[in-house]
């Protein structure tokens, strides 16, 4: 016993020093910069003693770092803590959600980063995340990317117009057994739908499960979750655009998951299918 209490006795004493807002706006502070103890106070509207106080807790603990000048700086310890805090404040912000819904089968490299997220909205209602796909796909230039577990006629519509408009790429992923609608059978065959996949423009594969739901173009993604009955909820979305002050770290996430689940996909089956 006294060895596990031990392993986490060092995460502990780090732990009691995150806990407090003050110091976690300190430490937010000087990601950019290193500052004095004047400038930080003014800065965050708190008073010197305030300011006095939480930055000898974060130096104590080796977080924070005074130079010979009196500027205040972060450490490499204390850089790297804040690389992890956006994954604590992404749970937090979304623990009602993560409540009721989970991570699947997400790959654990995948869950590590999950603070890349924490830059997102939350789009709520189903019509509201169809509406947000159709818009992605319409302004989309270079190429429109999905894993999806079933295909609703109408974003079939959109993406193939788009495509077909735009000549840009449309790769695609679908769970064995995904719904397809009948009436998308007749639409495919009005469009010439086996040209665009000799063409290269559309290319598809086939998967065991969709769990996690990503979609995607060359500017904005879209993340749909579990519920923690196993099924893909689109009631709900996580959405970023990289045209974002500093967020490039959700798209990249997104299309990342993307390509690992194109590497580990399967040649496409439309046997697999099951019409509705």
């Amino acid at each position: 016993m006294e060895d596990s209490v031990s392993i986490f006795e060092d995460s502990e004493k780090t732990f009691i020093e995150l806990s407090n807002s003050q110091r976690l706006q300190i430490i937010n502070a000087l990601k950019t910069r290193s500052m004095n103890l004047t400038l930080l106070a003014k800065h965050l509207g708190i008073t010197m003693q305030e300011a006095h106080r939480n930055f000898n807790r974060l130096m104590d603990s080796g977080i924070v770092t005074r130079d010979s000048n009196g500027s205040y700086s972060l450490t490499t310890f204390g850089n790297t803590i804040t690389t992890q805090i956006p994954s604590i404040n992404f749970l937090s912000k979304n623990k009602n959600y993560f409540s009721e819904h989970n991570f699947g089968n997400l790959p654990m490299k995948f869950v590590q980063r999950i603070g890349s997220l924490d830059d997102s909205k939350f789009i709520q209602g189903l019509v509201a995340v169809i509406e947000e796909i159709k818009e992605m796909y319409r302004d989309s230039n270079e190429y429109i990317y999905g894993m999806i577990p079933q295909v609703p006629l109408d974003l079939m519509e959109v993406a193939t117009k788009i495509v077909m408009e735009k000549k840009i790429k449309f790769n695609y992923i679908l769970p064995k057994n995904a719904e397809v609608p009948k009436k998308g059978k007749d639409f495919l065959n009005e469009i010439n739908y086996p040209e665009l996949l000799k063409s290269g423009l559309v290319e598809r594969k086939m998967i065991d499960e969709v769990k996690v739901s990503v979609l995607l173009n060359e500017r904005k993604a879209l993340l749909m979750f579990p519920s923690i009955k196993g099924e893909t909820d689109m009631n709900g979305a996580f959405s970023s655009s990289i045209d974002r002050e500093n967020n490039n770290l959700f798209h990249e996430w997104c299309l990342d998951f993307f390509r690992y689940s194109w590497l580990n996909s399967r040649p496409f089956d439309h046997s697999k299918l099951r019409e509705v």
